[in-house]
């Protein structure tokens, strides 16, 4: 991002005033764009001056955290279904072809691939079970997400949520700056998922039962913190060290402090998934930040780069090797015709078991 497009006014030179970031730049969809662009060329310029050591360490320590993350996931899984063998190499590679997929395609599209991957490793499961199994990752990692943010607000560099409008980036500054269709959606959203969840539920009464059957590993807090929540937090400080490791790479500066604010930019990021992998918000908020760093536009477009080539290939080798596919369009379109075909089956399946007990005399 241009240096031009911010404005930095000192308010006092006390340690306890803090300096105020005033962005002039454009907000728009193609502005996002361009500003992305510009930011990978100079990344791509800036290549030869790489410290070449700490990028490897930095993506091989990426590498562990996306390894150690799965593990949790396997095990939620293992929990729902304590029967059957759940490999822990089909997790990964699902996890990894969601997550090479959301790096590409915007809106979650990787989700789907996931899903589709982990659900037909796994004969006995279904969609709800596998689903919620999968979604309980999510409560460790809100929980680091709340105290990661609660530290970067408290640095003077990081943008309170009111500045978040004034961020040059579309898909959050647009959401920040009209907060009552915010509002709205958020609404019509939350509205529409209940609406969705109770048709459902009275379509197919079994459902539920796998819904609850995916939160199998919460009921058990000793199995959770022993098989997920102790995973979650050595795939946190994998990833720590990975952004640690990066910013030396880059030039930037090494430390606790920075890379816990890098983690705070992923944290926001992942609530905006209008770019693939969030990377308008992640390029925006990386070049505020460390706004006094020379290399800060090479690096916050950089060590996207950087993650998604490694996570994309890990991904791709995931999917020729162990799922026997052979392009991620491939996955995402065989995955939501699985879906259609299943749920036609289990209403159709659950239609004959509504005739047969009409059918049968009552007592």
């Amino acid at each position: 991002m241009a240096a031009s497009a911010i404005t930095v006014h000192a308010l006092d030179r006390s340690p306890y005033r803090v300096q105020v970031v005033t962005h002039h730049s454009d907000t728009s969809f193609g502005h996002t764009i361009s500003t992305l662009i510009h930011s990978a060329g100079k990344f791509f310029s800036q290549l030869a001056d790489l410290s070449w050591g700490p990028l490897a360490i930095g993506l091989a320590l990426y590498g562990l955290y996306l390894l150690l993350r799965s593990r949790a996931l396997r095990n939620a899984i293992q929990a729902a279904y304590p029967r059957e063998q759940v490999r822990w190499r089909d997790v990964w590679g699902g996890y990894m072809v969601g997550y090479a997929v959301n790096n590409v395609f915007p809106l979650g599209g990787g989700n789907v691939a996931q899903l589709f991957l982990t659900r037909i490793s796994i004969p006995p499961a279904s969609y709800p079970t596998i689903a919620t199994a999968l979604s309980t990752g999510v409560i460790f990692d809100w929980f680091m997400g709340v105290l990661v943010m609660c530290f970067a607000f408290t640095q003077g560099v990081f943008p309170k949520p009111p500045d978040f409008s004034k961020i040059p980036a579309f898909d959050i500054s647009f959401f920040a700056g009209h907060m009552r269709f915010t509002l709205f959606l958020l609404t019509v959203l939350g509205v529409a998922f209940l609406v969705g969840f109770a048709l459902l539920s009275n379509r197919i009464r079994a459902f539920w039962v796998h819904v609850r059957q995916g939160f199998a590993v919460l009921r058990d807090r000793r199995m959770y913190l022993r098989t997920m929540a102790t995973w979650q937090f050595a795939s946190w400080f994998a990833r720590f060290g990975s952004y640690w490791a990066l910013l030396d790479a880059f030039h930037i500066g090494g430390s606790v402090r920075n890379a816990l604010l890098v983690l705070a930019v992923q944290v926001v990021a992942s609530v905006f998934p209008f770019t693939p992998g969030g990377a308008g918000v992640q390029q925006a908020l990386l070049a505020t930040i460390f706004i006094h760093a020379k290399d800060a536009a090479a690096f916050s477009v950089g060590q996207q780069i950087a993650t998604a080539v490694l996570s994309s290939a890990l991904g791709f080798g995931a999917l020729v090797l162990i799922f026997r596919f052979r392009s991620f369009r491939e996955v995402l379109a065989r995955g939501r015709e699985h879906r259609r075909a299943e749920a036609g089956g289990t209403e159709a399946d659950e239609a004959r078991a509504e005739a047969v007990e009409v059918a049968q005399p009552r007592t």
